[in-house]
């Protein structure tokens, strides 16, 4: 079973890849990285000890969590990791995330991390 990492092009996705290498480390898995936007934001070299895949989630006639969810239905991974935003209360109460969509649907276990301030 591999580490799925989802990628959004975003700085929040950066900090994900690095906490799913960690997490495969661990589990002795490869990566799997699901790009959710067009285009991978994470152009990183697979490091040498973890095995590092891309794909794309094919979301033309869904929405992105839901073509994520397929993927994760088809790889049947140990977890799933994705990037969390810094949000304000107001903004945790007022818009939908997909993040949360994720945590919720998943049928795995998901590992939420975010990104340091600092590099926002």
């Amino acid at each position: 079973m591999p580490v799925l990492v989802v990628d959004q092009a975003t700085p929040e996705s950066a900090a994900a890849f690095a906490a799913g290498l960690d997490e495969a480390r661990r589990r002795s898995e490869d990566v799997v990285v699901v790009a959710l936007a067009d285009g991978s934001g994470l152009t990183a070299e697979s490091p040498e000890d973890v095995k590092v895949t891309h794909q794309v989630a094919d979301e033309r006639d869904r929405d992105p969590v839901g073509a994520l969810l397929d993927v994760a239905a088809q790889l049947e991974p140990s977890v799933i990791v994705i990037g969390v935003k810094h949000r304000s209360p107001t903004g945790k109460l007022l818009f939908g995330s997909v993040a949360q969509q994720i945590l919720l649907e998943a049928h795995c276990p998901v590992l939420s991390v975010k990104a340091p301030r600092n590099q926002l």
